[in-house]
């Protein structure tokens, strides 16, 4: 080869190559998320695994906190996809206009419960996650506390100061009990209800899981949280038993959606379809008693076969409209009691 036509091939080589990490960029997706940090990795790894070119960046925060986040950033979206956020709160979402309707590739594979209304849904749901009590059995026996069977069990004045629970406003698992005794319980017979067990908390939380986590290492005796959390606590040894309160048990559904006006639509639309797979759907499974796909659920060691009968009838509609008005309304009643914001 001669010399002016060698020069010439390493000169094309030189500019293919110098195109080529323009092509291989990844598109960095901002995603909005309340799922809790031990399964974030486990989805992203999988996700990762058929999609390499998306890179999810996650901006995590307590389900109150995320919605309130979203809500402020409306008119100037940063978040492209919301994922593993309260159904409640995608209601609200939706209300205000801020998602894309997309039906992902999976959704005729999914309980058609697990959707918004409508042709093409604004949000696909995941997962169910629900109520829960861990109460400590060591420090029942040694404080001689009462068994526990019902959520008005938890009015009995030996319970005065020993309880914990999450803060509505901040957790969506605290927002979920509260519209669930409202719901079970009529609104004054809710309000009242709650009147009594506010003289029995000790400190509202920030966190859904971590009454359960105060429980498990005896802080307090009894933290009202979620079966997940409650689960894994139990499951690493902490001596608490898991209560599933009679009357029923308040619920949401953990949810994905894309924000409207998204500039990385594609790339939200990959991980849309992959969340609505059955591989996603068998990691729900692992952290939930309910998931989206029929028959892929298996029994979680300590949640009972029966979870799922015993979820309370829910009206997500209900939830969004009223979410504010029910959240000044606790807020005004019990804040007194809340543990100050970080």
């Amino acid at each position: 080869m001669k010399l002016k036509q060698l020069i010439r091939s390493f000169a094309v080589a030189g500019l293919a190559l110098a195109m080529l990490p323009a092509h291989a960029e990844k598109t960095v997706l901002n995603v909005y998320t309340a799922l809790e940090t031990d399964q974030l990795k486990a989805y992203q790894e999988a996700f990762n695994k058929s999609h390499p070119d998306v890179e999810i960046k996650w901006t995590r925060d307590s389900t109150g906190i995320i919605t309130a986040k979203l809500l402020a950033e409306k008119a100037k979206p940063v978040a492209d996809v919301i994922m593993g956020v309260a159904a409640s709160s995608m209601v609200v979402f939706d209300r205000e206009k801020m998602l894309q309707p997309y039906a992902p590739a999976n959704l005729k594979a999914l309980n058609p419960r697990f959707r918004s209304a409508g042709a093409t849904p604004t949000w696909v749901g995941m997962d169910v996650w629900g109520a829960a009590i861990c109460y400590n059995v060591a420090e029942m026996q040694k404080q001689g506390l009462p068994r526990i069977e019902s959520w008005k069990d938890l009015l009995k004045p030996e319970f005065k100061g020993k309880i914990v629970m999450p803060n509505p406003n901040s957790s969506g698992t605290g927002f979920l009990d509260v519209t669930a005794w409202l719901q079970m319980f009529g609104e004054k017979g809710g309000w009242e209800y709650m009147d009594k067990l506010h003289d029995n908390i000790a400190v509202y939380t920030h966190s859904g899981s971590k009454p359960c986590v105060m429980a498990g290492a005896g802080e307090f005796p009894v933290g009202i949280s979620f079966e997940y959390r409650a689960n894994t606590v139990r499951a690493k040894g902490a001596p608490i038993d898991i209560i599933f309160p009679k009357e029923g048990l308040g619920w949401d559904m953990e949810s994905i959606a894309i924000v409207k006006g998204t500039p990385k639509l594609d790339a939200a639309k990959k991980l849309s379809d992959w969340a609505t797979t059955r591989e996603a759907n068998e990691l729900y499974a692992k952290n939930f008693a309910v998931v989206a796909m029929p028959g892929i659920a298996t029994r979680l060691k300590y949640v009972p076969n029966d979870y799922e009968q015993r979820l309370v009838k829910n009206d997500f509609e209900w939830m969004g409209k009223n979410r504010d008005a029910i959240l000044a309304e606790w807020q005004k009643r019990y804040s007194t009691k809340s543990e100050p914001k970080k």
